[in-house]
C-alpha cells in the first residue's frame, strides 16, 4: 500500500493544533526551561516537486513525441525520466488546472469550464469550494515553500478585480508567492501581470523582452533565495507559462528557424509525425492514423495565398513552441546547478489539452476577432505576413494545424470526447527514485491523479479537514508504483470527460463518445441528450480511436453511456450546456453587478476588463475633471485595452481625443477641433448606442465645459471582449489604443474620472 493510500484512512487536520507547552515555567528564567515553538517541518527526504504546465499543446507537437518541432530541454527531461503515453486531461484550461491541484474531478470544484463561461451552476461556477483544497495549502502546512508563476486561470471573473476577494487567488489557496497573469491569456510582450494581489506596472522593456523569459527568471530567483535562506527546506513550483496559447508571440530571430518548414502542409504534417511516434515507440506499431475530418480543406486545395499565410502561421507557433522548450530547459538548469536536480520530482505536463482550433479554418491575426464573432479573410491576414507573432497581432493558427499537432487523433482543444482533445503527453523525472532512464508508461492517467502523486512521493497524509472544512474525497489515485514497474497494474479504471457538451466515458478500456459542437462551429439548436450520436472505441486495442465499434457492441455501449450519466450526476456536471457565445455574455455578467456610476481616481491602474465598467453594447458617457497648466501638457486621460481592441480618452497637442478600437481592425477618432484652456475644466466623451442587439453602432460626441467640440459616428462596436489587457488612469500601461506611445502618462493635474452608464 503506497503512503497516498495509507493517509485516505488519515483523520489528520490542518493547520494542526498549537503543541503543548513542553518546557518548565519557574518563578524566574534561572528556574525555568523554555520550549520554543517550530514551523511544521516537511517529511525526512521529501522531494522538492515542479509541476511544468504548458497551454494548449497537442501530443504530436514536441519532438519528444514525435513532432518536428525540435525540443531538445523536453527530450532530454524525457531520456532522464519517463515518458507517460496515455494520461488526460479534460479538453479545457481551467478544469485541468483545477483537476491537478485538486485531485478531484474538476466539476466537483465548480471549475467545469473556462472562467470566460463560467454559469451559475455549482459544476460551472469557479467558485473553487473550501472542500477541494488545493496542494499548495497541504503541502505549505507541511512545511513546503510554494510559489505560482504564470498563467492562473482559476479566479473567478468577478474577483479579479482589486476588491478582491483574494480566497480564490494563488495566495489564498497555499501559494506563498505568485507572479503571473489572471485569466486564459495575455500579451507576451506587454503582458498584464500580477505579483501576489498587485498588479505590476511594468517598466520600459528590453527589446529581447518576453514573458515566458520572465517566468523562468521569476522561478529560478525565487528558488535560489528559498535555498540561501534554507537549503532544507523543499520547495513546490507551479510553472506555468502561457505558451503556447495564442496570441503566438516570439522574436523574429526564432521565427527565421523554421522558414519554410512546414510548406507541405498539414497532412503531410500527419504522414510524418505518425512515422517517427513509431519509430519513437510512443505509440504502438499497430496504431493507425485517424483520417482528416471534412470539415478540415485538404491542405491542396487551398488556394496559394491561403497556404502560404498558413505555413507562416505554422513557422511561428513552431518557433514559440521551441522558445518555450529552451526557457524550460534553464529552468532545469538553474535546479542543476543549486544542486536541486536529484531530489527534485518534475512532473512536466505537456499541454492542459490538445492543440487549439479556436483560430477558426482560416487562423486569425487578432484572436479577439473569434471571440467578437468578427471573421478575418485570407487578404486582410496577407498584409500582415511578415509582422505575425510580433507585438501588433494576436495571432492563431487555423484549426488544420491543430489537427495535426493532435496526430494520430481526432479533433482538437475544447472536443473531450475524443483523445485530440484530451491526451496529452506527460513527462516525469526524479533521479533519486526513478531507476530507469528513458522509459515508456502505458498506464492510463488523468490530471486528477497528479495530486496524490505528489502527496504519496512527498509521504504526506491526505487531510480530512483542511482550515476547518471538511475534504470532500479525492477522486485521483497515485501514479507512483509506475515509476519503477512499467507494468503497474492499472489503477484507475473509470474516467467521465464532458466539455461545453462534448463528453466521453472511460472504462476498463472502453471509450464511449458523443461530439456536439466544434470550436469553430457553435450548435445551432439546443442540446438534446436524446439525439446525441455516440461512438464506442476499444483503447486496449485502438490507440488512436481510429475503429468504431458502436454498432457491433450495443450492449457494451449503452453500459457506458448509462454510467456516463451516473458519474454527471455524482459530479455536478448537469446541466450540459453546448452554448457558445451567449455562455460567453453569461459570464461575463455573472457575479458582478454594473453601476450606473462609477468613480475613479489619480493612480488606479490594472484593473481587468472583467472588473471595469462595461461600456458595450449601451450607452454611456465618460466625464474627466482635471487641468492643464502649460500649452505642452498632454496624456492618457483613461484607456482600456490595447492594440486589438480598446478605447481611450486623451489630451494631445492641446486637443482633446477619444480614440475607439474596434478588434485591431477599424480604428475611430473623434478630434475636438478646437484648442483646449488652460486651468480647470471638465471634458466629457457621451456615447449614444443604437440598440437592437449587440455590437451596434452609434454616435460619439466630445464636450468641454459643456460645449460640443465633436461628434462622430460609427457602425459597429465591440460586443463581447475589446481585449486581455487592463484599464488605467492618467496612462496606458499595456500596447497602445492608437498611434500614441504607451504609457503617455498624463501630464496635467488629472482630479477625476467618472463612468456613466445607462442600461445594456
Amino acid at each position: 500500500m503506497s503512503e497516498f493510500d495509507k493517509a485516505l484512512k488519515s483523520t489528520a487536520s490542518y493547520p494542526r493544533p498549537e503543541p503543548a507547552f513542553g518546557g518548565q515555567i519557574g518563578r524566574t528564567f534561572s528556574e525555568s526551561r523554555p520550549d520554543q515553538p517550530q514551523p511544521a517541518g516537511a517529511p525526512p527526504g521529501a522531494p522538492n516537486v515542479v509541476v511544468v504546465l504548458l497551454d494548449d499543446v497537442g501530443f504530436a507537437q514536441f519532438s519528444t513525441f514525435g513532432g518536428s518541432i525540435p525540443t531538445p530541454a523536453l527530450d532530454r527531461l524525457a531520456d532522464e525520466g519517463l515518458r507517460y503515453n496515455r494520461f488526460h486531461t479534460t479538453a479545457l484550461c481551467t478544469p485541468t488546472r483545477a483537476a491537478i491541484l485538486t485531485g478531484r474531478n474538476a466539476h466537483v470544484t465548480g471549475n467545469g469550464s473556462v472562467t470566460e463561461m463560467s454559469s451559475g451552476f455549482p459544476g460551472y461556477n469557479c467558485a473553487w469550494p473550501k472542500s477541494t483544497a488545493c496542494i499548495a495549502e497541504i503541502l505549505r502546512q507541511n512545511g513546503y515553500g510554494t510559489c505560482a508563476i504564470g498563467k492562473w486561470h482559476n479566479t473567478p471573473n468577478w474577483e479579479s478585480g482589486p476588491d478582491g476577494p483574494f480566497d480564490r487567488w494563488p495566495t489564498g489557496l497555499g501559494f506563498e508567492y505568485f507572479y503571473g497573469f489572471i485569466g486564459g491569456a495575455t500579451n507576451q510582450w506587454k503582458p498584464t501581470l500580477f505579483e501576489n494581489t498587485r498588479p505590476v506596472r511594468q517598466r520600459a522593456k528590453a527589446d529581447d523582452y518576453h514573458l515566458t523569459t520572465e517566468m523562468t527568471d521569476k522561478s529560478l530567483e525565487w528558488i535560489r533565495t528559498l535555498d540561501v535562506a534554507n537549503p532544507q527546506k523543499p520547495f513546490f513550483l507551479w510553472y506555468a507559462p502561457g505558451a503556447t496559447h495564442a496570441p503566438h508571440h516570439v522574436s523574429k530571430e526564432w521565427i527565421d528557424k523554421f522558414k519554410g518548414m512546414f510548406d507541405g502542409g498539414w497532412d503531410a504534417y500527419r504522414e510524418d509525425a505518425f512515422r517517427r511516434q513509431k519509430e519513437l515507440g510512443v505509440i504502438p506499431l499497430d496504431a493507425k492514423l485517424t483520417p482528416r475530418p471534412d470539415e478540415i480543406a485538404a491542405w491542396d486545395d487551398l488556394s496559394d495565398d491561403g497556404r502560404k499565410l498558413f505555413a507562416r502561421m505554422m513557422e511561428v507557433f513552431a518557433a514559440f513552441t521551441a522558445q518555450t522548450d529552451h526557457e524550460i530547459g534553464r529552468l532545469m538548469d538553474g535546479l542543476e546547478e543549486i544542486g536541486k536536480k536529484d531530489n527534485t520530482l518534475v512532473l512536466y505536463v505537456v499541454g492542459d489539452n490538445g492543440a487549439s482550433g479556436e483560430g477558426g479554418l482560416t487562423g486569425n491575426a487578432n484572436g479577439v476577432c473569434y471571440f467578437n464573432g468578427v471573421p478575418e479573410t485570407i487578404s486582410d491576414m496577407m498584409r500582415h505576413y511578415d509582422d505575425l507573432g510580433g507585438p501588433d497581432h494576436y495571432n492563431h493558427f487555423p484549426a488544420g494545424w491543430a489537427w495535426a499537432m493532435n496526430t494520430p487523433f481526432k479533433w482538437v482543444k475544447r472536443v473531450a470526447s475524443h483523445l485530440g482533445g484530451v491526451r496529452n503527453p506527460l513527462v516525469v523525472r526524479w533521479p533519486e527514485r526513478i531507476s530507469e532512464r528513458g522509459g515508456l508508461r502505458t498506464q492510463f492517467f488523468h490530471a486528477i491523479d497528479i495530486f496524490p502523486t505528489v502527496l504519496d512521493a512527498a509521504g504526506i497524509a491526505m487531510p480530512a479537514s483542511v482550515n476547518g472544512a471538511q475534504q470532500r474525497p479525492v477522486d485521483g489515485v497515485s501514479m507512483l508504483p509506475s515509476l519503477n514497474n512499467p507494468e503497474a497494474p492499472e489503477a484507475r479504471r473509470l474516467q467521465y470527460f464532458e466539455a461545453l457538451g462534448n463528453r466521453a466515458m472511460y472504462e476498463d478500456g472502453w471509450w464511449a463518445c458523443t461530439r456536439e459542437v466544434l470550436p469553430w462551429k457553435p450548435k445551432e439548436e439546443p442540446l438534446d441528450p436524446d439525439k446525441s450520436v455516440w461512438e464506442l472505441y476499444d483503447l486496449d486495442r485502438d490507440f488512436s480511436q481510429a475503429d468504431d465499434l458502436a454498432a457491433e457492441k450495443p450492449e457494451r455501449l449503452q453500459r457506458l453511456q448509462d454510467l456516463f450519466w451516473i458519474e454527471a450526476a455524482k459530479n455536478q456536471v448537469l446541466p450540459l450546456d453546448a452554448r457558445g457565445s451567449e455562455r460567453i455574455v453569461d459570464a461575463l455578467a455573472l457575479g458582478k453587478t454594473q453601476r450606473q456610476i462609477y468613480d475613479f481616481y489619480p493612480g488606479v491602474f490594472g484593473i481587468l476588463e472583467t472588473s471595469a465598467p462595461d461600456v458595450k453594447n449601451r450607452s454611456f458617457a465618460i466625464e474627466a475633471a482635471f487641468s492643464l497648466g502649460d500649452p505642452g501638457d498632454e496624456g492618457i486621460i483613461v484607456a482600456l485595452g490595447g492594440r486589438i481592441g480598446g478605447y481611450a480618452l486623451l489630451v494631445r497637442k492641446r486637443r482633446l481625443e477619444f480614440l475607439y478600437n474596434f478588434c485591431g481592425i477599424e480604428l475611430t477618432r473623434v478630434l475636438s477641433a478646437e484648442d483646449l484652456p488652460l486651468g480647470d475644466m471638465t471634458a466629457r466623451l457621451d456615447f449614444t448606442y443604437d440598440y437592437g442587439g449587440a455590437g451596434k453602432g452609434g454616435q460619439f460626441v466630445l464636450s468641454v465645459n459643456g460645449t460640443i467640440m465633436a461628434s462622430q459616428r460609427i457602425e459597429r462596436t465591440v460586443p463581447r471582449m475589446f481585449s486581455r489587457e487592463t484599464l488605467d488612469i492618467g496612462m496606458d500601461l499595456n500596447s497602445p489604443v492608437g498611434d500614441y506611445d504607451a504609457p503617455f502618462e498624463f501630464t496635467g493635474a488629472l482630479k477625476r474620472v467618472r463612468f456613466h452608464l445607462a442600461d445594456a
